[in-house]
């Protein structure tokens, strides 16, 4: 696992309270029961806090899986 895989795990066993969620890129909400539109929100609040980063509406909208999170968090650290 890269740093940001890493620290994105953390945030998802975190967030969902399951310690034994391993995250892929091709994951996506239909992945994981628990997540659902208001998981969603706090799963991006927690992502942006781990990271120091903000991410914009348009940018969370356009998320297809946690490989493409994956991607903008990279891009967004520089």
């Amino acid at each position: 696992m890269n740093p940001i895989e890493t620290d994105l795990a953390s945030v998802f066993h975190e967030v969902f309270e399951d310690p034994l969620i391993v995250i892929r890129r091709e994951m996506t909400a239909k992945d994981i029961p628990a997540w659902d539109s208001l998981m969603h929100i706090q799963l991006v609040v927690a992502v942006e806090k781990k990271f120091g980063i903000r991410f914009g509406t348009g940018e969370v909208e356009k998320l297809q899986n946690v490989g493409e999170m994956m991607d903008l968090i990279a891009k967004k650290k520089g």
